[in-house]
């Protein structure tokens, strides 16, 4: 029992974290713009195709460079020939663009690099255990998945909370026509901000996409969860969004291994069920068959009962 719940505890850690650097763009995007981007996990994948293509060039190492800053000139191009111009028809017009984004970008993808999954591996340096737990080892590269996390979480904070950009970008947001009184191009400022937004997602991609699968689905398979970590952390709230992923990847992790059902609380008590209806097959069906329906629910629970969110709004 201890070993499944330290390698679940492990295991979630790493999801969680991929989670934040995915889900932390996004809150930055809507944090300073407004815009909840649909096309945001797009880029997540673009992230990961980009970081096969070049890796099968020059490296895995110079592709967790150069495919991020691919997908932030992606993201500054998007913003410039697409969001600024459509931005004055008011927030439906931005959500619509950025949902037939997601179609041109996957439909893209299926053209350049097929529909078949890629063969993104885990370079050979990083493809060893890492320490072992009851038997079970950890991958070094997780390890190594985590090390970048933590880093860009730090790094974030170091730059809104301790550097003139972040000073910047904070008074633009709070004070837009203060800051273009004082000098300050806005409309740039949003711009950095979107690309750095991308460059985040496009970093997840690059070490998410041969955690899990690099295809031209992955990108339908992690938007819903990371729109659940963006509003059960409360829209544009980075420390909220770090919790709430790190809660999202434990509660995801933790319930592919439960192997109890609802019944399985009450059973000891004596109770009973009736004969063959939905009712017994929703309260015997184990956990691990509903876990990823668990965080759409928590969602929906958040909404109704605490609009703000777990960490309230914009506190970037």
């Amino acid at each position: 029992m201890m070993e499944i719940v330290l390698v679940s505890l492990f295991n979630g850690l790493v999801y969680g974290m991929l989670l934040f650097m995915l889900a932390s763009g996004l809150t930055l995007i809507f944090s300073m713009m407004g815009v909840l981007n649909f096309a945001h996990a797009s880029i997540y994948m673009i992230g990961a195709y980009l970081a096969f293509t070049v890796s099968q060039l020059i490296g895995f190492f110079p592709a967790l460079i150069v495919a991020p800053l691919l997908c932030a000139l992606i993201g500054a191009a998007i913003e410039v020939w697409g969001l600024r111009r459509v931005h004055h028809n008011g927030h439906i017009a931005e959500l619509l663009f950025t949902f037939g984004l997601v179609f041109i970008i996957q439909r893209g993808v299926q053209m350049i690099w097929g529909m078949l999954p890629m063969a993104y591996r885990v370079p050979p340096s990083l493809d060893f255990p890492l320490f072992t737990v009851y038997g079970a080892n950890f991958p070094a590269y997780r390890g190594f998945m985590l090390l970048v996390s933590v880093g860009m979480l730090l790094a974030t904070w170091v730059l809104l909370k301790k550097t003139r950009v972040g000073l910047i970008i904070q008074a633009a947001l709070t004070h837009p026509q203060m800051a273009s009184a004082l000098g300050h191009d806005v409309p740039r400022v949003f711009t950095v901000v979107f690309a750095g937004g991308c460059l985040l997602a496009g970093l997840a991609g690059v070490i998410g996409g041969n955690y899990q699968t690099t295809e031209p689905g992955m990108a339908d398979a992690m938007g819903p969860i990371v729109f659940v970590v963006v509003v059960f952390g409360g829209l544009g709230s980075l420390l909220g969004c770090f919790i709430a992923s790190i809660l999202m990847g434990l509660i995801q992790t933790f319930a592919v291994v439960i192997n109890y059902s609802l019944f399985d609380l009450v059973k000891p008590l004596g109770v009973t069920l009736p004969g063959d209806n939905l009712f017994t097959e929703i309260l015997t069906m184990p956990v691990a068959r509903i876990g990823a329906l668990l965080p759409f629910a928590l969602m929906i629970i958040m909404l109704l009962f605490r609009p703000r969110g777990l960490m309230g709004t914009r506190d970037t």
